[in-house]
């Protein structure tokens, strides 16, 4: 007789989870903007790919300084609270562009950056952990991939029609104003909408533990006793340096190997996304009869082939493994997001915040910039996603090893 499978959530949780997955749209959008923002101003600025990747680094310190904050702010005020405060912050960020563009400088531009990562940051630390939540335990993982899926979409759309906005075959390209306006007045609109619905808050009980530590602070009993919490914020860590700096460096690694123009390589970057989103909605499927850790340790042992391929400069090959990477990569960090969380009850809200610390890791673009623009070497910069996929084999390989024991013990 074959195992039933388990529904994503149920019909109570239904329209809270709908609602919510539309947040991942919008994220997913914003963050694809940026790798299209930073050959664009390489080609307006005349800057190098090392001084482009502030745009990066801006945006993913506002994540860093402001997510145990967004933590703090959540387990006091809810997720629903934390939505609106991040919407708000994102929405008020993309309309900074308006007076950046009347001050003409770089760093103008940046501050709204700033602002536009403490308000994702926010809304990332209440949408992650309140999707797991939202049904049975046993399917947290798949659900927060299929909400996920739809940061991918948000990608792909970011990427193409930006894309071909900027890059449009004039001397200076499409004004940046355009786009982040639209973009600010439709998230502020939103934040009206999620303002006026009710979100269920998700109640633990207080366990055994945190009764013992209550004298600790929360992140305190996270460090010291959950060691599987560690390793998952370390691996996320990783896989964040991996996926933007893969994302940032495309369209410069692919036209600088003279294959294609900025506007094709920004459509063919729009592809590969196409095929991270269809990973993620797969990988959702999968995931609700394969184990997660399982699931993860295959798609981290195709992406250290891939990059490795990549890091060969075989040409087309190399090009074809760089593709496929978007597929391996597709399941990760929902994957390791959720596994990461695992078991920790009331301690969620504060574990969220320190995970949505790792999106820092989109400074690792900087290195690679560097690495490219002091060696000419533009396939060599690849070493860096490389050893953290690396690190993402390790933890699901503990993972796997731990859930063995765990059997025998039994």
């Amino acid at each position: 007789m074959s195992k039933k499978r388990v529904k994503l959530t149920t019909k109570a949780y239904l329209l809270p989870f709908l609602l919510v997955t539309s947040l991942f749209f919008l994220w997913g959008f914003a963050r694809a903007i940026l790798d299209v923002l930073n050959k664009h101003f390489q080609n307006a600025l005349d800057i190098s790919i090392t001084q482009s990747a502030l745009v990066q680094v801006t945006t993913y310190f506002g994540y860093f300084i402001m997510a145990i904050p967004a933590g703090w702010f959540i387990n006091r005020h809810g997720y629903r609270h934390g939505v609106i405060f991040g919407l708000t912050l994102f929405g008020i960020g993309a309309l900074l562009f308006i007076p950046g563009a009347w001050a003409g400088t770089f760093y103008a531009y940046l501050g709204a950056l700033f602002i536009i990562g403490c308000g994702l940051v926010f809304l990332e630390t209440s949408a992650n952990p309140y999707v797991t939540e939202l049904g049975a335990p046993a399917t947290a993982t798949a659900r927060l991939n299929f909400s996920q899926s739809f940061n991918g979409l948000g990608s792909l759309s970011a990427t193409f029609l930006v894309g071909q906005f900027l890059f449009n075959g004039t001397d200076n390209g499409g004004n940046i104003v355009v786009p982040y306006t639209v973009l600010g007045i439709v998230v502020l609109l939103i934040a009206v909408v999620f303002s006026r619905v009710n979100l269920p808050e998700i109640k633990h009980k207080v366990t055994e533990e945190e009764i013992e530590n209550e004298k600790e602070t929360r992140i305190v009993q996270l460090f010291r006793h959950h060691p599987m919490f560690v390793f998952g914020l370390f691996t996320l860590l990783a896989y964040e340096v991996s996926e933007i700096s893969i994302n940032s460096y495309f369209i410069n690694y692919v036209t600088g190997k003279h294959w294609m123009n900025d506007n094709t390589a920004s459509i063919v970057l729009t592809c590969c996304l196409a095929f991270f989103m269809v990973g993620r909605f797969v990988g959702s499927w999968i995931m609700r009869s394969v184990k997660a850790e399982h699931m993860l340790f295959v798609c981290a042992a195709g992406s250290v082939v891939s990059i490795g391929t990549v890091m060969l400069n075989l040409g087309r090959v190399s090009m074809i493994a760089l593709v496929c990477n978007y597929v391996f990569e597709a399941i990760m960090f929902p994957t390791i997001f959720s596994l990461a969380l695992r078991g920790l009850g009331n301690l969620t809200k504060s574990a969220s915040s320190l995970l949505m610390m790792t999106p820092i890791g989109g400074c690792g673009f900087m290195l690679m910039g560097l690495i490219a623009d002091s060696t000419g070497m533009l396939s060599m910069p690849f070493i860096i996603p490389f050893l953290g996929y690396f690190i993402v084999l390790l933890f699901a390989s503990e993972l796997s090893r731990k859930k063995r024991v765990n059997v025998l013990c039994l």
